[in-house]
């Protein structure tokens, strides 16, 4: 009767959904006294690319940097795979905005994507050689591997932000961040960040992306998160991009020559 019993615990455990890999729930942020975001509810979805658009100062890379811990939040809560971001750290990948980078820094381009190692080494511990190999191996998948001891300041923009993609291949997490990495690049990066979404969709991760361009969000993401301080919406593109949901975030001045999405257009 034990014997059953624990089989049948096990049974229903294995039943039971897996925690969101990313659950937010009340966060307000604030600088100086004014709030950034207002009393945020969110859960990503079980699978697919999440953007987050909305207008400028609307607090997309704030809630990023609160959900990772790098800015300070007044309340709320936020769980990575059901956990709080202290255990759940190894599992969580992030590429910042490049403009917020030091890139005088003097490190190479095979040293930035292996610091991606870090998580799973813990910091202050030697990496491997078989660490060094998947951070080259990561330079080799975004076609930089000619340039991997190439000082990082010496690179081009393009080249920067494809560095910083191959640290999040490296870094092998299960969770994603990316503040606008589409924002100013050339042709070859926004392909490399294309192929890196779906590489990473295909292996069932879950990725959440400051996107600033409205007519790529359905080309490029499944699913969207519409902010403006607080959530105005979230769901699949076609259903939430609406011209009404539009008009919420943006409102009726800074949205005149704005042309709606491609999937927003075919909505009633």
């Amino acid at each position: 009767m034990l014997q059953a019993a624990s089989v049948n615990r096990d049974m229903t455990a294995s039943l039971e959904p897996a925690a969101p890999a990313l659950s937010v729930r009340d966060l307000t942020v604030a600088y100086q006294g004014r709030p950034a975001l207002w009393s945020i509810d969110y859960t990503t979805p079980p699978s697919g690319l999440v953007a987050i658009v909305g207008p400028n100062g609307a607090g997309k890379s704030t809630f990023i940097k609160a959900c990772l811990g790098l800015v300070p939040a007044l309340s709320g809560e936020v769980k990575i795979f059901g956990e709080r971001l202290s255990r759940a750290r190894n599992k969580v990948g992030y590429v910042p905005q490049r403009g917020s980078v030091d890139w005088d820094f003097p490190v190479s381009a095979l040293d930035v994507v292996a610091m991606g190692r870090y998580g799973h080494v813990g910091i202050g511990r030697r990496l491997a050689r078989a660490d060094k190999e998947s951070a080259l191996a990561a330079l080799a998948q975004v076609g930089l591997a000619d340039l991997a001891q190439r000082q990082i300041g010496e690179l081009s923009g393009g080249q920067q932000q494809r560095v910083f993609l191959a640290r999040a291949l490296a870094q092998d997490s299960q969770l994603y961040f990316m503040d606008e990495p589409f924002a100013g690049v050339d042709a070859v990066t926004e392909q490399a960040i294309l192929d890196l979404l779906h590489k990473l969709d295909r292996e069932k991760r879950t990725v959440v992306c400051v996107h600033h361009d409205l007519q790529t969000v359905a080309d490029f993401f499944d699913h969207v998160l519409l902010l403006n301080r607080t959530k105005i919406a979230d769901g699949p593109v076609a259903t939430t991009l609406t011209p009404e949901n539009l008009e919420r975030a943006y409102g009726g001045r800074t949205m005149q020559g704005v042309a709606l999405p491609r999937a927003a257009d075919a909505q009633p």
